[in-house]
């Protein structure tokens, strides 16, 4: 009789759940969603998703323009590439390499990128690499531009699509140095681009604390 009983609680314990999370359109069934998305995104999904690819930032919103190419999907990576030929010059690295490159026509502020577990041994010039500045703020992302073997350890340089140069301590008001970055501070690498845009939901209630200069949508530099 108990079992009779306790299972028809459990029944009647799980229609009452089940109405309030998909049928019941009230106040109180919308919270109660909510709650219940929150839940499983970060004690199911995430977790899951950091067990899958081996890093604590499986997907990454871009915060920053330094990436940006003008239009990018649409844009014209010969026309874009000419015009920053320049600053790729001295690092040996050509139209037809670059052109080869993941994120050829670079990503925006916004978009949202799936990250795996970077193996140092496999990184190569033209991977886009997440990784820890050293400076307390969110990891930068940006492509791999040079890699040296000095005394045994794997030192990776990167540089921002749309920055003029290498980020340093003298050149940046974060303090960044992208110069020599060390197998410790990888966070992981990017793939693809998961929603385009889609991170602005969350940029949105931040863009007023940064400098004006760092504010809106993005243009090419």
């Amino acid at each position: 009789m108990n079992l009779k009983k306790d299972e028809k609680e459990v029944k009647k314990g799980f229609k009452k759940f089940w109405y309030l999370l998909w049928e019941d359109n009230s106040i109180k069934g919308w919270l109660f969603s909510l709650i219940i998305l929150f839940v499983f995104i970060k004690f199911i999904f995430f977790p899951f998703l950091n067990l899958v690819t081996g890093t604590q930032l499986p997907l990454a919103i871009v915060e920053s323009c330094s990436m940006y190419h003008q239009g990018n999907i649409f844009s014209n990576f010969e026309d874009w590439f000419g015009r920053h030929e320049s600053k790729y010059l001295g690092i040996d690295i050509s139209e037809p390499n670059f052109e080869k490159f993941s994120f050829k026509n670079g990503f925006s502020k916004g978009d949202i990128l799936f990250i795996v577990k970077a193996n140092p041994d496999k990184l190569k010039i033209g991977d886009i690499i997440a990784f820890n500045s050293g400076t307390g703020g969110t990891p930068v992302i940006h492509r791999i531009v040079k890699i040296e073997n000095q005394s045994g350890q794997l030192i990776f340089s990167t540089m921002g699509d749309n920055n003029a140069q290498m980020l340093t301590p003298n050149n940046n008001y974060g303090g960044v140095d992208e110069r020599t970055i060390i197998p410790s501070q990888l966070v992981g690498k990017a793939v693809f681009r998961v929603a385009p845009g889609f991170g602005w939901v969350k940029l949105v209630f931040y863009e007023g604390m940064k400098p004006e200069s760092e504010r809106g949508f993005c243009k090419e530099n």
